[in-house]
């Protein structure tokens, strides 16, 4: 039962009803509940701020993001037993001085001997530097070589024609190159396959020279490991390790997305070709014996 106390001030007669002692206040919702966890769960909470610490150490500085991190902002390593070396470009890497790429470029004390270049993609577009950098390449004394980046929203053959209409190859360029990276998820790996085939089988008939496959090799193990693939020259994209885990045959190893050079503003995918220089020129077109096939028509 509450009281009455009359509470005088400067002479004013006041009341108000007490309740006793002020109550404490409550504690947060958070704090009550982390005083429900037992005791284990505690020694759980810190194997896991453990844990936490040990899988940042890895990812960063061990696994395959910590070659990154090295590659980026440590000492650059290169696959040892290979010295002809290459890059691949595309706007990304914006416009390039070509004077001095070819005057103070080098990888690994090695000349940079071939510069491949996205092209294409899709059935409509076309890489905004394509044709400046097509040409630089090719009048600075590089062996060059152009990409189509296969889509998964248009057909294959208006894919495999967009390429062509674009990219007029010469003698001594090498053949044409179709980096694949994605299944259409409408298809099926068999219709898949077929549409892959298709482009380079439009491909080769015109330029009478089989085409280059580009992909990463866990692609090219899940969906395009059957025989007929093996006729084609393999680019294998696998970054940041020492030694390949594929183990079937390839010319063209890109190794890296973290080079730098002279000439060119941030990042660049570097290459290595797989044999000699003379194997790489004897690549290219014009220096091989001609496939017995007509040429392609519409």
């Amino acid at each position: 039962m509450s009281k009455r106390r009359v509470v005088r001030r400067k002479g004013v007669g006041t009341t108000r009803t007490y309740h006793g002692p002020r109550g404490r206040r409550k504690p947060s919702i958070l704090v009550r509940l982390l005083r429900r966890v037992p005791s284990w769960g505690w020694w759980i909470g810190a194997g896991l701020v453990v844990a936490g610490y040990v899988w940042f150490f890895y990812y960063f500085f061990v696994g395959p993001f910590g070659f990154r991190w090295r590659a980026l902002y440590g000492d650059v390593s290169y696959p040892e037993g290979y010295e002809i070396h290459g890059i691949d470009i595309s706007h990304h890497q914006g416009r390039i001085d070509w004077d001095d790429l070819k005057d103070n470029g080098s990888i690994n004390k090695c000349p940079i001997r071939f510069v491949m270049i996205k092209a294409t993609e899709g059935a409509t577009q076309t890489d905004e530097n394509f044709r400046d950098n097509f040409y630089q390449a090719r009048e600075n004394g590089f062996t060059r070589g152009a990409y189509h980046f296969y889509s998964v929203h248009t057909p294959a053959e208006q894919q495999a024609w967009h390429f062509i209409n674009t990219v007029k190859l010469e003698n001594g360029d090498l053949p044409p190159v179709l980096d694949v990276e994605h299944k259409p998820k409408s298809q099926t790996d068999e219709q898949f396959k077929q549409s892959v085939l298709e482009w380079l089988d439009i491909v080769e008939r015109y330029y009478q020279v089989k085409p280059i496959i580009y992909t990463y090799f866990r692609f090219k193990t899940r969906y395009l490991n059957d025989t007929i693939f093996n006729q084609y020259p393999y680019w294998i994209a696998h970054y940041y390790v020492d030694s390949l885990e594929y183990q079937g045959p390839w010319k063209f190893w890109q190794h890296t997305d973290a080079g730098r050079l002279p000439g060119i503003k941030g990042n660049v995918d570097f290459n290595i070709y797989n044999g000699s220089y003379y194997d790489l020129r004897q690549m290219t077109i014009g220096s091989q014996e001609t496939i017995g096939v007509k040429a392609y028509s519409e």
